[in-house]
C-alpha cells in the first residue's frame, strides 16, 4: 500500500453518518414544509400584548409557551415555525427541552433562527426516540405591529379618544408570528391559552374564559385574577377552557374594551356579538345576533350534526384585512361584515353581513372540525362555504331569493377570470404551494368562485338532499381531523349509489375534469341538427395555452335545457361532439340551455336559434327565466369578445332592457356595457353608447320614480332596491332628464344640514358619487369630513368610494397621497381606495403612476402577501388597451420581479388581458360605434 492517510472503519462510518446528517439538516431547513418526525399534543401559551408603545415608540407583545409533542420518527433535529419573534436565551440556547414520564431529553447540540423559511431550528446532540413524548419551552418577544398579520394592534378614535386593540388574523401562516408552533393545518393540537391585560379591558380566545359570570352555564370554577408584574404593575390574567383538537391557523385572542350583546344565557349555544362600545350602544350588531342563532341551527340540520362548541363569539375590528376569518368559536370580522344599522346602512349591507357571517359558520364544520390536509385544497374549504353560505343566507333571509343571487355575485364575475389562459385549476400539487406567498396567491375568485360554482353543479345533478348526505358522512369520518378532497367525493359517491342515482361515470371522474384543469368549456348547440360540441372557452381566442391537461382540455357537462320554454331531461355530454335528436327544433321552436346557470359553462347556438332567443325577449321575455335572461346576455357578450358570435349580436342582447324591469338581466347588462365604457369612455364611441343607453334606462328610471312615489319610498322587494340604484346611477351617467339635478339637491341639502341626512341608504353610493362628480372642491371636502366622522364603517366605506368619483385631478391626486398615510385611509382599506380611484377614467393614469412610482413602499409597508394585492393590479390595469400600456405593464414587470408577491399571477392575468383588449378595440371600434349611431337615430 503506498504513503497514505489511514481512517479506521469506525471512523469512517461516524464521519459518513455525520455527513448524511447534516446534509438531511441542509435539506431540511431549506424545505418549506415541516418534516413528519414530530406531532403537537398541545401547547400551553402565555401572552402579554402592551397596548402602549415602549420608549423606543414601539408597541411590543411578550409571552412564553410550552408545546407538549410525540416524536413519530427519530430525529436529531426540531423544527418549529417562528417569524419575527426575539427569544429569551437560556444558557446560549433558545429554548429549554425536557422529557415527559421521568425519561430524559438529549442536550441542546445548537440552535439558531431560519429565516427564510421561518423555522427556530434545535439541534440535538443525540435523537429524540420514537413513541416518546417532550416538552419545548420557549420565551419571546414580538412587535404589535400594525401589519394586520399574527398578533397585531388595530386603532380607533371613541369620544375623542384614541384607544389602542389587540387581536389576531393567523390564517394561513402567520400563528408564527405570535409564538413557536408547528404551523401547517394537518398539525392539529389543543391549545390552552393565557392573556394578561390591563384594567378595563377583556380578553377573548376560541375558548370560554375561566370566569364566574358564566360558571352556570359552563361549569367553570376560576375567574380572572388580578396580578402584579416584577415593576409593579396592576394587571389582570384571563385563562381559556382547552380548545377542540385544531389546526393553528384558526387560533385567535382578542385584548379590547368592547362592549357585547349576546343570547339568551340558557340556550345550548351562547351567541355573543363584540364591537366598539359606541357601535353597541346603537344597536348596530342587533341584526348578527338576531341571524347567527337560525343560520347556525340551519347548518346543524344541514350537516345533521350539532354545533362542536358551547359557544359562538363574534367581533368587529376596526383594522381587519379579509372580510371575516373563521376561527373557531371567535370570528374576526370587518366591522361591514358584521354591523348593520337600518337608518344608516343599505340593503346591500344587510345581505353583506347575513352571507358572510353565514359563510364563516359554514366553516365551523367544513374547514374547522374537518380540515383539508394542505393549502393545496383550500378551493374545497373556501369553494364549498361559499356555496352553503346562499344556502344559509336563504334560510335566514327568506324573501331575498339568495340562492339565485350566487349566480351573479360569484359565478358570472369568475368566469371571466377562468376564461383567461393564465387561470390556474381549482386543486393545485402540493408541491405546487410550498412558499407563503405562494398560499396567499391562492385566496382569489378561482378558489372562492369557482369552487362554489363547481360544488353547486355538482349539488344540483346528484341532488341537494344527496350533497347533505354526503357531507354528513364525510364529517363524520374525520371529524378532528385532516382531509384530502378525494375524501369527500368517495363519501358524496356512497350518497349517490344510497340514492340509486344513475351517473354517467363516477363522482370523482366527472368532478375531477372541474378541478384538476383550469377553464371551463363554451357549449355549442344546433338546433338544426340537434349537434352538439365543448371546446375550451378562452376569452382571447389567440392565447396561447401552454399548461397541458390530462384531460385535454374536455370535461363531463351537465345539460339542462328547455324547449319553447318546457323542461326536458338533463343530457350528459361526454365526448367533444354529440348528437341529441330531441334538440331539434321545428318552426317557431326555442331552445335555451344551462338552465338557471346551474353548469359551469357558457352556451352558444346556430345562428336561427340565436334570431328566436332575440325574438322571444323582444317580445315575451318573461317566458325565459330571469336567471337565463341574464345569462343570454353574459354568454352572448363574451362569447363576442371571443370572436365566436358577433358583437352587434351581443349588442342586441340588451334592445329589450327598455321593457325590463328584473334585476338579473339589468345587472348582467350593465356590467357587461360597463366593459365598453372602460374600453370607449376616452373615444368617439362614448357619445352613441351614452345615447343608447340612455333610451334603454329611462323607462326603468321612471318606473321606479314612480314606484317609490318620486323617490319617497323604498321598494318592497329585495332585487328592486337593487335595481332601483341601477335606474338611478344609469340615469345619471347617462344624462336622463332630472336625474343629477335630484342626486345634487339631496347632496346640497344634507351639506347643508350635516347632522340630518335623508337621502335614502341604498341610494347613498350613488347619490354622493354623482354630487362628487358633478361639484369641486367645496363637496369634496365635505364628503371627507363627512367620512374621518363617520362611526359606522358601512357609511364610511361608501364615502371612501364616492370621494374618487370627482373629475378633478389634483383631489384625486391628494386622495392617492392620502392612501399610503395610515392616519388619513386605514390600511385595510388602501387597496381598495386606490381602486376606487382607478375606476375613474380621469383617475385612471394618476392610480398607475402612483402604483409604479411607490410600488416599493406599498409592497413592504402593506404586505407582499396581502391577499388584496392581487386585485390591485387587476383594478389598476382593467382599462389597459394599447401597446403603449402593455409596454408600460411589461416593465414595470421586470422593475419589479423580486418584489410582486401574491400580485404575480395578477400581474400575468392583466398582461394576457391587455392584449385581449387591445385586439377586440382594434377589431370592433368601427362596428361598435355604427352600431350605436344607427340605434340612437332610430334605423337598425
Amino acid at each position: 500500500m503506498g504513503k497514505g492517510f489511514f481512517i479506521s472503519k469506525v471512523v469512517a462510518v461516524v464521519c459518513v453518518v455525520v455527513a448524511i446528517s447534516a446534509v438531511a439538516t441542509i435539506i431540511a431547513l431549506s424545505r418549506y414544509r415541516l418534516p413528519d418526525s414530530l406531532s403537537p399534543i398541545s401547547y400551553n401559551v402565555t401572552l402579554w400584548p402592551r397596548l402602549t408603545p415602549n420608549t423606543d415608540g414601539l408597541y411590543i407583545f411578550s409571552g412564553y409557551s410550552t408545546v407538549l409533542f410525540t416524536c413519530v420518527k427519530e430525529t436529531d433535529l426540531i423544527l418549529i415555525h417562528s417569524n419575527k419573534l426575539n427569544f429569551t436565551m437560556f444558557d446560549g440556547y433558545h429554548a429549554q427541552l425536557k422529557a415527559v414520564d421521568g425519561a430524559s431529553a438529549p442536550q441542546l447540540k445548537k440552535s439558531w433562527l431560519e429565516v427564510p423559511t421561518q423555522y427556530l431550528v434545535i439541534q440535538l446532540s443525540s435523537p429524540l426516540q420514537a413513541g416518546s413524548t417532550y416538552e419545548l419551552f420557549t420565551e419571546f418577544v414580538g412587535e404589535l405591529a400594525d401589519d394586520l398579520g399574527g398578533f397585531y394592534r388595530s386603532e380607533y378614535d371613541e369620544d375623542g379618544v384614541r384607544k389602542i386593540l389587540a387581536t389576531t388574523q393567523m390564517q394561513p401562516t402567520d400563528a408564527r408570528k405570535a409564538f413557536p408552533c408547528f404551523d401547517e393545518p394537518a398539525m392539529k393540537a389543543v391549545f390552552h391559552m393565557t392573556l394578561i391585560h390591563p384594567h378595563g379591558t377583556v380578553a377573548l380566545s376560541n375558548s370560554m374564559n375561566y370566569g364566574k359570570f358564566f360558571s352556570s352555564v359552563f361549569d367553570l370554577k376560576t375567574e380572572p385574577i388580578n396580578i402584579t408584574t416584577p415593576d409593579g404593575l396592576n394587571l389582570i390574567q384571563t385563562s381559556f377552557g382547552p380548545t377542540e383538537i385544531m389546526s393553528t391557523y384558526l387560533l385567535a385572542f382578542v385584548v379590547c374594551d368592547f362592549g357585547f350583546i349576546q343570547s339568551d344565557l340558557g340556550a345550548d349555544v351562547l351567541i355573543r356579538i363584540w364591537a366598539r362600545r359606541k357601535a353597541i350602544e346603537e344597536g348596530q350588531g342587533a341584526y348578527a345576533l338576531e341571524k347567527t342563532g337560525p343560520i347556525l341551527s340551519f347548518f346543524e340540520k344541514y350537516y345533521k350534526i350539532p354545533y362542536p362548541l358551547k359557544k359562538s363569539d363574534q367581533i368587529a375590528l376596526p383594522d381587519f384585512s379579509a372580510g371575516a376569518m373563521e376561527n373557531w368559536g371567535l370570528i374576526t370580522y370587518r366591522e361591514t361584515a358584521l354591523l348593520y344599522n337600518p337608518a344608516v346602512s343599505s340593503n346591500g349591507d344587510k345581505e353583506w353581513v347575513a352571507t358572510v357571517i353565514s359563510h364563516e359558520l359554514a366553516h365551523m364544520w367544513f374547514g374547522n372540525l374537518v380540515t383539508t390536509k394542505w393549502w393545496n385544497d383550500l378551493w374545497l374549504n373556501e369553494g364549498f362555504a361559499t356555496y352553503v353560505s346562499y344556502l344559509g343566507a336563504d334560510y335566514a333571509e327568506p324573501d331575498w331569493n339568495m340562492s339565485d343571487l350566487i349566480v351573479l355575485n360569484e359565478i358570472i364575475g369568475v368566469m371571466a377570470v377562468d376564461a383567461l389562459a393564465s387561470s390556474h385549476p381549482l386543486s393545485s400539487k402540493e408541491a405546487d404551494v410550498m412558499r407563503p406567498e405562494d398560499i396567499n396567491a391562492l385566496f382569489d375568485s378561482i378558489t372562492y368562485s369557482k369552487g362554489a360554482a363547481v360544488l353547486r353543479m355538482l349539488s344540483s345533478f346528484i341532488t341537494e338532499e344527496v350533497f347533505s348526505n354526503g357531507l354528513n358522512t364525510y364529517l363524520e369520518e374525520f371529524k378532528y381531523k385532516n382531509t384530502v378532497y378525494q375524501d369527500l367525493w368517495k363519501n358524496l359517491q356512497t350518497a349517490v349509489d344510497n340514492a340509486g342515482i344513475q351517473l354517467p361515470h363516477s363522482v370523482e371522474v366527472i368532478m375531477n375534469r372541474w378541478i384538476l384543469q383550469m377553464g371551463f368549456p363554451v357549449v355549442t348547440i344546433d338546433t338544426k341538427t340537434g349537434k352538439i360540441s365543448q371546446k375550451h372557452f378562452l376569452l382571447n381566442p389567440d392565447s396561447v395555452v401552454d399548461v397541458p391537461s390530462e384531460f385535454n382540455y374536455e370535461w363531463f357537462v351537465p345539460i339542462t335545457w328547455i324547449k319553447t320554454g318546457a323542461a326536458k331531461d338533463q343530457y350528459w355530454l361526454l365526448t367533444k361532439e354529440a348528437t341529441n335528436p330531441d334538440m331539434m327544433t321545428g318552426d317557431g321552436d326555442w331552445l335555451i340551455a344551462n338552465i338557471d346557470m346551474k353548469g359551469f359553462y357558457r352556451v352558444n347556438y346556430d345562428s336561427e336559434n340565436w334570431d328566436r332567443i332575440l325574438t322571444k325577449l323582444s317580445t315575451q321575455h318573461q317566458d325565459i327565466p330571469v336567471i337565463n335572461r341574464a345569462q343570454i346576455i353574459d354568454d352572448a357578450f363574451n362569447l363576442a369578445r371571443a370572436k365566436i358570435v358577433s358583437t352587434t349580436l351581443a349588442l342586441s342582447t340588451t334592445r329589450f332592457l327598455n321593457t325590463e324591469l328584473e334585476y338579473m338581466p339589468w345587472q348582467t347588462a350593465t356590467r357587461n356595457l360597463d366593459y365598453f365604457v372602460l374600453m370607449f369612455d376616452r373615444s368617439e364611441v362614448y357619445g352613441p353608447m351614452q345615447g343608447y343607453m340612455n333610451k334603454k334606462v329611462t323607462p326603468l328610471f321612471k318606473h321606479f320614480e314612480e314606484l317609490t312615489a318620486n323617490w319617497t319610498k323604498i321598494p318592497e322587494k329585495h332585487t328592486d332596491q337593487y335595481n332601483q340604484v341601477n335606474a338611478l346611477s344609469w340615469g345619471c351617467s347617462t344624462g336622463v332628464d332630472g336625474c343629477k339635478e335630484l342626486t345634487t339637491v339631496w347632496f346640497k341639502e344634507w351639506m347643508d344640514n350635516p347632522d340630518n341626512n335623508k337621502i335614502s341608504p341604498n341610494l347613498r353610493t350613488t347619490v354622493y358619487c354623482s354630487a362628487i362628480a358633478e361639484g369641486g372642491a367645496v363637496e369634496w371636502d365635505f364628503a371627507w369630513k363627512m367620512y374621518k366622522n363617520a362611526t359606522i364603517a358601512s357609511e364610511a366605506e361608501k364615502l371612501l368610494y364616492a370621494l374618487s368619483c370627482t373629475k378633478q385631478p389634483w383631489l384625486l391626486n391628494r386622495y392617492l397621497e392620502y392612501c399610503l398615510d395610515p392616519t388619513m385611509i386605514r390600511k385595510q382599506d388602501a387597496t381598495f381606495t386606490i381602486n376606487y380611484i382607478a375606476g375613474n377614467p380621469i383617475g385612471q393614469p394618476l392610480a398607475w403612476d402612483f402604483i409604479r412610482a411607490n410600488w416599493a413602499h406599498i409592497f413592504n409597508d402593506y404586505g407582499g402577501g396581502s391577499m388584496s394585492f392581487g386585485r390591485l393590479i387587476n383594478g389598476v390595469t382593467k382599462r389597459f388597451s394599447s401597446e403603449f400600456e402593455y409596454k408600460q405593464l411589461l416593465q414595470f414587470k421586470e422593475d419589479n420581479i423580486n418584489q410582486l408577491g401574491s400580485a404575480a399571477s395578477s400581474l400575468e392575468q392583466a398582461l394576457e388581458r391587455t392584449k385581449a383588449n387591445m385586439d377586440w378595440v382594434a377589431l370592433n371600434k368601427k362596428l361598435v360605434f355604427d352600431w350605436f349611431t344607427s340605434e340612437i337615430s332610430g334605423t337598425v
